[in-house]
């Protein structure tokens, strides 16, 4: 078995520092959106509070708290995690891209701006964690399937679409990806 590098060793010491003395507060330095953030919170706190709780970014939602739904969906170094399912200090010394860091310029990402046009929304609170999840997979295969697409979404749940709007949105991204 390999040892682990020196960034996990660190992960791992954390981690059992705040599993040792959880009610002590910790000064967390994260990397979210581009920004580098300081943050003194409790060690029990997932990702999702320190979002929400101590930085104010609150277009991460609370969804189920047990890593089903996705609506808590952000991305660590590329790759949609649920954030729900990661304490916060977990999150030190990795790139975190929320819904407030997906426009580019000031403009919507091309996602964004399809779901928009195609009215792939209705009460949009889980449209974050869709949007997240889509960008992960728009940025690893620029041309995915309709049956690919349901895949990388299949762990984001939505109760007031039928999922088509959805679909045919990150299509139409993916489109227009190719114009840009």
């Amino acid at each position: 078995m390999a040892s682990p590098t020196s960034s996990e060793t660190g992960k791992m010491k954390r981690r059992s520092f705040y599993m040792q003395d959880a009610s002590r507060k910790a000064l967390l330095r994260l990397r979210v959106n581009g920004e580098i953030s300081e943050v003194a919170t409790e060690g029990t706190k997932t990702l999702l509070e320190v979002l929400r709780e101590d930085l104010g970014l609150t277009g991460t939602k609370h969804g189920c708290e047990l890593g089903e739904c996705g609506t808590c969906t952000v991305l660590m170094d590329g790759e949609p995690v649920l954030s729900c399912l990661v304490l916060g200090a977990e999150a030190e010394d990795v790139d975190i891209v929320t819904i407030e860091g997906l426009m580019q310029g000031g403009q919507p990402h091309p996602l964004q701006k399809a779901f928009a046009d195609l009215g792939a929304t209705q009460c949009g609170y889980c449209i974050p964690g869709f949007l997240l999840t889509a960008k992960a997979l728009l940025d690893s295969n620029p041309h995915p399937s309709r049956d690919e697409i349901r895949e990388a979404l299949s762990g984001n749940l939505c109760r007031c679409t039928g999922y088509t709007k959805i679909l045919e949105a990150v299509e139409l991204a993916a489109r227009n990806q190719e114009v840009v």
